[in-house]
């Protein structure tokens, strides 16, 4: 079994409802359980444009090796009308494998931990909510990299 995070986000439809449909089909998936769930939080997209995104992270104990995890996330995305017409394009459901273990992958298909999870307040701040501690490899400790971007905004969304 793996400690796994990952990055949910929606700014299409009914954000609320597709990230907490999101989180039941996680649940759902085989060998997997999730341990913890992020407060939503409100940001505005980044090098894109339109509505606000709701944003979360949820921590899994899973079986699943890396890519399988990705698949299963990607067919999580499509099953909620996930379409990629470009790069950054809105979203009804995005799913991202923030963190698998301590593990370190650059491939075509997964690059681990996520790039840009250390550069992004929408990822470091729920994550901070559940693994302050965390350390993202080959970046430093989820807390002392949330000092890093305080210039972008974001708001913690109440239940």
């Amino acid at each position: 079994m793996h400690l796994a995070y990952v990055g949910l986000g929606a700014n299409l439809g009914d954000a609320r409802t597709a990230l907490e449909a999101a989180l039941q089909a996680l649940e759902a998936l085989p060998d997997t359980h999730v341990l913890r769930r992020s407060s939503l939080y409100r940001s505005a997209p980044v090098d894109s444009s339109g509505p606000d995104y709701l944003n979360a992270v949820a921590e899994l104990r899973t079986g699943f090796a890396p890519l399988e995890l990705l698949h299963a996330l990607q067919a999580i995305e499509q099953d909620h009308g996930r379409e990629r017409p470009y790069r950054n394009a809105p979203r009804t459901l995005d799913l991202d494998l923030l963190l698998h273990g301590d593990l370190r992958l650059d491939t075509p298909e997964l690059t681990l931990p996520h790039p840009r999870a250390h550069q992004r307040a929408f990822v470091l701040l729920p994550l901070a909510e559940l693994a302050p501690a965390l350390q993202i490899p080959g970046q430093g400790r989820v807390a002392d990299l949330l000092t890093q971007v305080r210039d972008q905004p974001i708001e913690k969304v109440e239940p």
